[in-house]
């Protein structure tokens, strides 16, 4: 049995392994609905920007961008690549097969916890800043990937830096709170391919989650599939435009505003009909950062801390 999704012959059936419980099984589409994500253009005026970024936090959670900087072509071709990679032969990506969590570089089937009963392949990838040599353990195959994946992903950190250097403005945050440690421990990169599932509604391509870092940045390609927590239900994304990117903030974010925003639980269904790629590139901090609620926003006996200071590593959602 090929222990890939994206190697395995097409199936008619959902193999046992696959079948989650009744009571972690998608809801029905029809319950939940369908929700365009706010989009907000980068290119408009600071001020509006600024707001509509913390608008969109305080509502659902989730926002996309366009006119962000990342070219159309870094776009293109990190779509291109990714796509090629998982048609690629078994063989080609089994020599990056990796079941331990632990591994900064491989390719794995399941969830990112080391739970295989997840309808997703996935490309993970390490990535420092700068980039220098790590690009070197990335896989070969495609030719350019090691290139496309390095430029897409440098392009996509100046965006999310961007976004942060705003929510400083934003939340009267001194300007460089985001810079030093805790950005300062590179990207990690995941490259997810969902194969088409004989029966989406028995099956989840990964679980309900949060984000456990500060700032997620999503090329979410035109296959629907996230679904967001909003309102008591499970909200399908409807992708709006070809080069935006979905930004969401994570646990971090959540623990230094003190609660002010909030992390948004979500997850990813799967499609009967059509594969889905997409590529998540999440800004990290250093493994031994101490992370705890900001000064501004702790105050007297009124705003006490919510959170309590802890190492990154031993971090948990």
């Amino acid at each position: 049995m090929e222990k890939l999704l994206s190697s395995a012959p097409a199936r008619t059936s959902v193999p046992d392994c696959f079948v989650l419980p009744p009571e972690l099984r998608p809801s029905p589409r029809a319950s939940s609905g369908s929700v365009s994500l706010p989009v907000i253009d980068l290119g408009r005026g600071r001020d509006e920007v600024r707001r509509a970024i913390l608008d969109a936090c305080r509502d659902i959670g989730f926002f996309q961008v366009v006119n962000h900087g990342v070219s159309k072509q870094a776009i293109q071709d990190m779509e291109a690549v990714c796509e090629e990679f998982f048609k690629l032969p078994a063989a080609d990506k089994m020599a990056y097969y990796s079941e331990d969590i632990c591994m900064p570089n491989r390719v794995f089937s399941g969830d990112m916890y080391g739970d295989k009963g997840y309808w997703r392949d996935c490309l993970r990838l390490a990535c420092s800043i700068p980039v220098g040599d790590t690009s070197k353990d990335w896989p070969d195959k495609p030719q350019r990937l090691r290139e496309v994946a390095e430029n897409f992903a440098v392009q996509t950190r100046g965006v999310g830096m961007e976004l942060l250097r705003l929510l400083c403005e934003g939340l009267e945050l001194r300007p460089d709170y985001f810079e030093g440690d805790i950005t300062g421990g590179g990207l990690a990169i995941k490259v997810n391919h969902y194969p088409p599932s004989p029966d989406p509604s028995l099956t989840l391509g990964i679980r309900p989650h949060h984000d456990k870092n500060l700032i997620t940045l999503l090329l979410a390609g035109s296959v629907p599939g996230l679904e967001v927590a909003y309102k008591g239900e499970w909200i399908g994304v409807e992708p709006v435009a070809p080069d935006a990117l979905s930004v969401n903030f994570g646990r971090l974010l959540e623990v230094v505003t003190n609660g002010r925003l909030k992390s948004v639980e979500h997850r990813v269904v799967n499609n009967s009909a059509l594969a889905r790629t997409s590529v998540a590139v999440f800004i990290l901090p250093v493994g031994g950062s101490l992370i705890g609620p900001a000064e501004e926003f702790l105050g007297d006996e009124e705003d006490p801390p919510s959170y309590r200071p802890a190492i990154y590593n031993q971090f948990t959602l």
